[in-house]
């Protein structure tokens, strides 16, 4: 097979980490020693098939980030850009600031950091065949619709419910469409697939793990480090 298309991961960290109130960004909270946004870029630095990143956090992180990447000696990051107010509007920042032959981009949350090359890899795969893939697992528990007061109004076919992750991979031409787009529309989504799917697009659903939890509260804490310290080599 020829050389693959270049794909650039774009990580976003630039949240306000409000519900875990640290006092400082949760991008740097210790697991197992090591910063959370430490072991997100190293994983993606790690992986075979992405060839640049991009780390997007605050302004005020900026330079913590910076030391980090030199002080782990993590390659590939090409750029440093502060995030904005919401969401899509930091990836916007991350996806302005890509190498111009980037062919594709890897969306993914930087408070994700129990994600492994393997993963990164298979997402990045299946984008090339499908134009738009994201890492996804099925629900376990059942899930409930429900209204006002907490009243349960339906339950779905927990069969066709999957929790989506990241990193969500997107052909370049497709999500800059898709930009300009909810842009113009006044949209504004949490979700990068949602973005896609707003101008008529299927997105793929490559199977993940249920260890690439997200850093929210002080409990994913705990147990990501329990996952890290179970396996033989943590990243």
């Amino acid at each position: 097979m020829g050389k693959k298309p270049h794909c650039c991961a774009v990580i976003v960290a630039a949240g306000s980490s409000t519900r875990m109130a640290l006092g400082f960004s949760k991008q740097f909270v210790p697991l197992c020693g090591m910063p959370a946004i430490v072991r997100t870029l190293s994983a993606f630095s790690s992986a075979e098939l992405i060839q640049s990143i991009v780390a997007v956090c605050r302004e005020e992180d900026i330079a913590q980030v910076r030391n980090e990447i030199q002080k782990y000696r993590i390659k590939k990051v090409t750029a440093i850009v502060e995030g904005g107010a919401t969401r899509q509007q930091s990836v916007a920042a991350g996806i302005s600031a890509v190498p111009e032959n980037a062919a594709y981009f890897a969306v993914h949350d930087g408070a994700r950091a129990l994600i492994t090359p393997e993963e990164i890899n298979a997402s990045v795969e299946d984008a090339y065949e499908c134009g738009a893939s994201a890492l996804a697992v099925p629900v376990k528990d059942t899930i409930k619709i429900i209204g006002k007061n907490n009243y349960v109004v339906s339950t779905p076919e927990r069969s066709t419910m999957w929790a989506v992750q990241t990193p969500q991979v997107f052909e370049r031409g497709l999500y800059q469409r898709a930009m300009q787009q909810a842009r113009a529309d006044g949209a504004d989504y949490t979700d990068d697939c949602q973005l896609v799917e707003h101008i008529g697009v299927k997105v793929h659903l490559c199977m993940g793990t249920y260890t690439n939890i997200k850093l929210t509260t002080m409990e994913d804490v705990e147990i990501a480090q329990a996952i890290l310290k179970g396996r033989e080599v943590p990243l």
